[in-house]
């Protein structure tokens, strides 16, 4: 009969899982959490427990749990169990399996319900710009600043799609909301999304040969929100973001996700931000456009313009990896209602990037 484990055997699995490159004590390392938490005690408000009661949760511990849900694409209820059973998760939220120690004993994970209050408290308090920003300074301070010119994309995260009358999506669209719909219907549609057409490259010719008319690029209808952002092309982190639904013009946002930090002047995007409106704009801020050229229509595309073209593909190209990152590593889409939410998880996804990003560059600096 095997015998009880003890406070050794736990130090024993913490050392192997350290010996075994727990990404999570490398993210604990070169993250300081701390920083975030005159921000989030500011968010959430609390009271000064005069009355008494049951002391809360600490407000980085909380965090933590957060950025677990967003590094591994957990649910509430899938959190508070994963943070119980896996010993790293634990360790890096600052609990302790056993009692002493100076750290929380395992009894001091919060439970689902207690998850989802913390994030609303955060949602209605628009935290999560400052905690963005806060960690953006503190990438700065560390000397990673911004260089190199920056990068700017969009890309639609898709949401949970709605099913809708003709007569409903007119109502939603004009910014009203059906007057026969009951609270609870109100409550579970999202009528802040907004569908759009992601279209894809022209197919092929059958064959090799030249079609007497072009076939059409495949069109793929998306409902959801766009996460518009702009990457600095040295390191590469995310500096500036905006949350828009889906159907928003991604040149419409070009002036707000322009870092004026970025110690370069160039600007690296796609043909979707040249307008002469956006030309103009980054002209006056005194940046230089890197920008894709369209193919002329109904003519062939010019050489020059096509070697111009390949060559700033190159660089834009680098954007690309912060979407796949997020959309296939984090499993990002969004699960919730209205836009202040969406908000809020696109805004951990970009969060959670930087944070890995940083350890991977950080990891890279380190002596063999």
């Amino acid at each position: 009969m095997a015998g009880r484990g003890g406070f050794f055997d736990t130090d024993d699995r913490l050392a192997w899982l350290s010996a075994a490159g727990d990404p999570l004590e490398r993210l604990a390392k070169v993250v300081d959490f701390e920083l975030f938490r005159s921000e989030l005690e500011v968010a959430l408000a609390r009271s000064d427990r005069s009355k008494g009661g049951r002391p809360p949760y600490d407000a980085v511990l909380m965090f933590k749990v957060l950025v677990l849900q967003t590094l591994y694409t957990l649910s509430d209820e899938a959190a508070e169990y994963q943070v119980r059973d896996r010993l790293s998760f634990m360790r890096f939220v600052g609990l302790a399996l056993h009692a002493g120690g100076g750290m929380p004993p395992a009894s001091w994970v919060p439970d689902a319900k207690t998850l989802w209050l913390y994030r609303e408290r955060l949602v209605r308090a628009g935290a999560f710009d400052s905690l963005f920003a806060r960690f953006d300074a503190a990438v700065r301070d560390k000397g990673y600043l911004a260089l190199g010119g920056q990068i700017i994309d969009a890309t639609v995260v898709e949401a949970r799609r709605p099913h809708l009358t003709r007569d409903e999506k007119d109502t939603i669209k004009g910014g009203g909301v059906p007057d026969d719909w009951t609270p609870a219907r109100r409550a579970q549609i999202d009528t802040e999304g907004r569908w759009t057409i992601k279209r894809g490259r022209k197919r092929e010719a059958p064959g090799g040969g030249q079609p007497r008319q072009a076939l059409g690029a495949i069109a793929v209808p998306m409902f959801g929100y766009k996460n518009h952002l702009g990457i600095d092309r040295t390191h590469g982190f995310v500096r500036r973001f905006v949350v828009t639904h889906a159907a928003r013009h991604d040149g419409s946002q070009l002036g707000e996700v322009l870092d004026r930090s970025n110690l370069a002047r160039s600007v690296w995007a796609d043909t979707a931000y040249r307008s002469k409106a956006n030309l103009a704009m980054m002209e006056r801020r005194g940046f230089f456009p890197e920008v894709q050229r369209p193919k002329p229509r109904g003519r062939t595309m010019p050489e020059h313009i096509r070697r111009g073209n390949a060559t700033r593909a190159r660089i834009r190209a680098h954007v690309e990896h912060v979407f796949a990152a997020e959309k296939r590593g984090f499993k990002l889409v969004i699960r919730t209602i209205g836009l202040a939410r969406a908000k809020a998880k696109i805004a951990l996804a970009n969060l959670a990037y930087n944070f890995r990003r940083l350890a991977w560059i950080e990891g890279r600096r380190a002596p063999a």
